[in-house]
């Protein structure tokens, strides 16, 4: 049973209290000899997780304007050697739990409503950059595959071997795109050419580079994401 929520303009401030009285509360009934570490992880994942969907929901990320942008911060980080993919041929394979399985050539993805946002990536190891970006909402793509009404997740494989997992709500964000600009202009190979996911809402290593397939999961498989299995955390909401 999920969480109620009364329909209340809660501030990040009140659900952050309430994160936190709600898990000392349900830690301090759990006298019943199970490990703690145990129940930390049972109780703190799914409420956290709840919770920052929430936050979402509730408090849309600002975005910036073209004056604040800045072009030399955003580093590059490489998973592995940098794929070189002509974008003539390049195809998005959309598959899954959809009722109609795509592939997308670059084309195809262009003729879609181009939308373009000026918001902070925020990168886990401490730095961040303003940056232009501009492309399709993944929203609009998942639109044209009609995710079944049993999807729950997406998960993104990329051409470097790169790999990750979204929740459905996060990845249907109005400010969720798969990018192929960046600062007005079109992404290059180290940022992730042909097609990236760029979003405000999330870490920067869900925000996977060289996207070639998005699939559509009714549960989350054992490779949850690159960097989670090794131990970050899954959701990673900013």
């Amino acid at each position: 049973m999920g969480l109620f929520v009364p329909k209340l303009a809660l501030s990040r401030r009140q659900l952050l209290q309430w994160s936190a009285i709600s898990g000392v509360g349900l830690l301090m009934g759990s006298c019943d000899g199970e490990p703690l570490t145990t129940k930390v992880g049972q109780v703190f994942e799914p409420l956290n997780q709840r919770l920052q969907e929430l936050l979402l929901s509730q408090n849309p990320v600002p975005e910036y304007s073209m004056k604040d942008i800045e072009p030399d911060k955003l580093l590059i980080n490489t998973f592995d050697a940098t794929p070189q993919i002509d974008p003539a041929k390049f195809q998005l394979k959309i598959d899954g739990e959809v009722k109609q399985p795509l592939q997308l050539g670059m084309a195809d993805i262009q003729k879609l409503p181009l939308t373009s946002m000026i918001i902070r990536h925020v990168c886990v190891e401490g730095w961040s950059a303003i940056v232009q970006w501009g492309g399709v909402r993944l929203r609009d793509l998942a639109t044209l595959a009609q995710p079944k009404s049993s999807a729950r997740y997406v998960f993104f494989k990329s051409a470097d071997g790169y790999y990750e997992s979204w929740d459905l709500a996060s990845a249907f964000h109005p400010q969720t795109l798969m990018a192929y600009q960046k600062n007005g202009q079109l992404l290059s190979a180290d940022n992730g050419a042909p097609l990236r996911l760029a979003s405000p809402i999330k870490l920067g290593y869900k925000q996977s580079k060289w996207v070639t397939q998005i699939t559509f999961l009714n549960e989350l498989v054992p490779m949850k994401g690159y960097w989670e299995d090794l131990g970050y955390e899954w959701f990673a909401g900013i």
